[in-house]
Parts: structure tokens; sequence; C-alpha cells
């Protein structure tokens, strides 16, 4: 999704994708080539999955923004939480497809059952102190989903029902925390409201005391999103990390 974004606010030359697209054909990983143009490495491409944590750069009309594109896998949260810990905003992806159940799974760890990663990000956002939130179920073109309200509506419900029980406010959650059906691999609702989804009109959210009407991933992105304020004239903290 983030490689898409990027492509349609027009941070990725065409000639730069079709290189992403044969390198991607060459693996016989024909739908990673948006993805592979974050992730950048050798294991991260042949294994399908992001590893580490890596930031580009896109502008909206009124942002300039630094995007943190960090691991969704289990065995890779901790470079997750380096990447997390320096967010302004959070946007969690939540998958539309036979995965979802897994992604939001409780776990228990005396059954040896792993908890879902949806729900351990989550979770782990609201312990950093990531303070705005945008949720965006992926994969609407799925053969599961195939751009239907019934399936996103049903896990827009999960989702937001999940967010209170990890630690989220109530309150912040029905009002603040908008829930955009998306295909990061078709264009849906990124940059433009999708075609395919008739049904979806939007949704209201409240920032400050304003309510804002958000169709798109851009939307929420352009509206929403605010610039927290920099206690610039407080003593210097700065997180260290490594990855070994």
């Amino acid at each position: 999704t983030t490689g898409r974004l990027i492509f349609e606010l027009g941070g990725i030359s065409e000639r730069e994708m079709q290189k992403l697209k044969d390198e991607a054909k060459a693996l016989g990983k024909d739908s990673f080539a948006f993805a592979f143009y974050m992730d950048k490495s050798k294991e991260e491409r042949a294994r399908g999955v992001t590893i580490a944590c890596t930031t580009k750069e896109f502008f909206t009309d009124s942002y300039h923004y630094t995007i943190i594109d960090a691991p969704g896998h289990r065995d890779f949260i901790k470079n997750m939480i380096t990447g997390a810990s320096q967010a302004d905003v959070g946007l969690l992806m939540v998958p539309a497809d036979g995965n979802f159940i897994t992604s939001i799974a409780k776990g228990d760890h005396k059954a040896g059952q792993v908890q879902g990663q949806t729900r351990q990000h989550a979770r782990l956002l609201n312990l950093l102190g990531v303070k705005q939130l945008i949720i965006g179920v992926n994969k609407m073109d799925c053969d599961v989903a195939k751009y239907g309200n019934e399936r996103f509506t049903e896990i827009k419900n999960e989702v937001t029902g999940m967010l209170v029980k990890v630690g989220w406010k109530k309150d912040f959650v029905a009002k603040s925390v908008p829930v955009i059906p998306i295909s990061g691999w078709m264009g849906d609702n990124l940059i433009q409201k999708s075609t395919n989804m008739s049904w979806w009109k939007g949704c209201d959210v409240l920032v400050g005391k304003d309510k804002v009407h958000l169709e798109t991933l851009s939307d929420a992105l352009e509206k929403m999103v605010k610039i927290p304020a920099r206690p610039t004239s407080s003593k210097l903290r700065m997180p260290v990390s490594g990855v070994y």
C-alpha cells in the first residue's frame, strides 16, 4: 500500500515502476511490485515480508510526510517498535481476506496460541503514545471481500471493538478514528474515491472541535492529521536503538 500510495502521489516515475515490476516478476512475485519500492534487501524480496523499517518521503497539498514502513511479521516486532516510536500518526492496515481473524486473534501463550499482529500493533501504538490513528481495511479487491459493504462492516465492527479492548479510549475510537476500505494493489480509495465501492459514502471524524468528512486515505492524511506540538524548549530526550 505504501508503494502504491507514493506512486499515485507522483513519487515513483513510470520508468522506476516498470523496473520494480520486472524485478518482482523475475522472482515470481508479480503482486509485490509496489512492496519492492520499500523492501530493498534480497532477504525481504525473497521472503516477501518487510524486515527492517524503511523511510520514504511524499507530499500532500499541506504536508511533507516521512513514512516509516514498519514490519508486520511477528518475528520482527522489535523493528516495528523502533519505527512506531517515532510516529506522529499510525496507519494500521487490516486485511479483508481470510487472514483477518488470525490478525486480530487474542492469543493465549499458555495454550501456545499466538496473538494476532494487528492486535499487537494496535496495543503497541497506544502504549507508545501515538495520538492519531487511521485504519485501512486493505485487500477489498480479494475474493473474500469482493468490494462488499457487508465484509467491510463486519471488519470495521471487529476492529473498533478490538481497539477498545487493547487500551484505546472508546469515545476516541468512535469519533476520531476513520476506518477506510482500500485496495493497496488496485489503488481503490487511496487518492480518488473508488468506483468499485459505490456504497462507500465516506466517514466523518472529529478533529479538535471540528467534524471532517473523509473518503480516501489521502483525505485522512491531508484533512485529519495535525502536527503535534514539539516541546523544543524542554530537555533533550533521544531514543537509541540498534539492529544486530
